[in-house]
């Protein structure tokens, strides 16, 4: 199997992992009463399901883009310097103001 498509599979079972993980603390700590909400309903079961599932997508595609962005190539060791930066320095520019009231300036057109 391709290292791409291991990694995907792994990061997608973390994903997961952590939605259950979400889904339970969710429940056990009652936010928004959905616990009284699935334990009393006929379809709670199908709820449950329902979250962990589009939560785990969220958290897996999170999961799979943190684990490629971590995969960077250092070309460059130790950084770069400041001084090589171009310094900018602080020079007044002229500019001219009409020094009419808008209503003087409608006037005059």
């Amino acid at each position: 199997m391709p290292k791409l498509i291991s990694l995907y599979i792994r990061q997608v079972a973390i994903g997961f992992a952590i939605s259950a993980a979400f889904v339970a603390m969710l429940l056990y700590f009652n936010v928004a009463n959905l616990w009284h909400l699935v334990s009393s309903s006929s379809d709670g079961v199908l709820a449950v399901i329902v979250m962990w599932v589009l939560n785990g997508i969220v958290f897996a595609g999170v999961q799979f883009g943190i684990a490629i962005m971590r995969m960077k190539d250092d070309d460059q060791p130790g950084g770069g310097k400041r001084s090589a930066l171009p310094v900018m320095l602080a020079e007044p520019v002229p500019v001219k103001i009409d020094r009419r009231t808008p209503q003087q300036s409608q006037i005059r057109r």
